[in-house]
């Protein structure tokens, strides 16, 4: 085998036959089941993760900082507040979902006041505290739907945030028989 031919593994492999992939378990299309959106408190974990290591290293610097200041400098103290700073605020924002996409979407359909035919959920978050938030998305039943609304429904005590209802100003004649 040459050199140029060791360096380029798929040399031998004709350009049909190279196919991009994702790994089984990225693979969306196999996946049987309603999607569960993932909680999010899991930020707590990297949170008090965190705040261990920034304790830790403004310990080391406060115990440390009368000597050689070539081992433990100023950095450590500044690295330690900033990863409590940091620790802190996912501890604060680690909201617990209440609601899950389903419980939401049936939230929204109560509130919209119209059949609903197709929807759509989207978590988003609002404020500084990243507070969780469904967005429902709404379509009446009929064929070509008429009307649409948004509705805004608070993911951790299941309040309405907002809802917004108006007539469908798509024009979908061309897809309807």
């Amino acid at each position: 085998m040459s050199a140029s031919e060791s360096a380029n593994p798929t040399a031998d492999l004709d350009v049909g036959e190279m196919r991009d992939a994702l790994p089984e378990d990225l693979d969306a299309t196999a996946y049987v089941g309603p999607y569960q959106f993932p909680d999010i408190k899991r930020r707590r974990i990297p949170g008090a993760m965190y705040l261990i290591v920034g304790c830790g290293l403004l310990g080391l610097y406060l115990t440390t900082r009368s000597g050689d200041p070539i081992n433990v400098s100023k950095g450590f103290g500044i690295g330690g507040v900033v990863l409590i700073a940091i620790g802190a605020y996912h501890l604060v924002a680690g909201w617990p979902l209440a609601i899950s996409q389903i419980d939401a979407l049936a939230a929204a359909s109560r509130q919209i006041g119209f059949p609903v035919g197709h929807a759509s959920a989207q978590l988003g978050w609002r404020g500084i505290l990243s507070r969780p938030t469904w967005r429902i998305l709404l379509y009446s039943a009929e064929n070509p739907p008429t009307k649409r609304g948004l509705v805004l429904i608070d993911a951790v005590d299941a309040s309405v945030v907002g809802a917004m209802v108006h007539d469908n100003p798509e024009d979908w004649s061309e897809y309807v028989e």
